[in-house]
């Protein structure tokens, strides 16, 4: 069993798949702060708050004995009262949406280097033969 786990891991996929979990992980990281620091400030701005996933309705009475801030999401979440964060779920979707139009630009890139790829190939044997043979047919 160990020796096929072995060669299960050596096989180039699992290290190209692996490769592609981090560097999404990264990218992931990059897209959310492009979202988070740049892109929602203004869409904050335009709908008249600065933080636009600090929107939320608060769904449940806040306790009494309440410390913390009741303009504040997070406390109110950390406390367990229920919120519905509907400006969290909407950054959380405009991320989302960025980084699927990202990932497609790039296979998009990469399908189209794929195939400029294969025509300064040149045909393959098989169509070589296939032509001599079509060629040889008509004399």
């Amino acid at each position: 069993m160990l020796s096929e786990f072995k060669a299960f891991i050596a096989r180039g996929n699992v290290l190209d798949l692996a490769v592609a979990v981090i560097i999404g992980a990264a990218f992931a990281t990059i897209t959310k702060s492009l979202t988070d620091d740049i892109i929602m400030p203004v869409v904050g701005a335009i709908f008249g708050g600065l933080d636009f996933a600090s929107y939320f309705t608060v769904l449940g009475p806040i306790p009494e004995g309440f410390a913390g801030n009741p303009a504040s999401y997070a406390d109110l979440k950390a406390a367990g009262i229920p919120v519905l964060g509907w400006g969290q779920f909407i950054t959380v979707l405009i991320n989302f949406a960025i980084l699927a139009f990202v990932i497609f630009l790039i296979i998009r890139s990469a399908t189209k280097m794929m195939k400029r790829g294969d025509e300064a190939a040149g045909p393959t044997e098989v169509d070589l033969l296939t032509e001599i043979r079509d060629e040889l047919k008509r004399r």
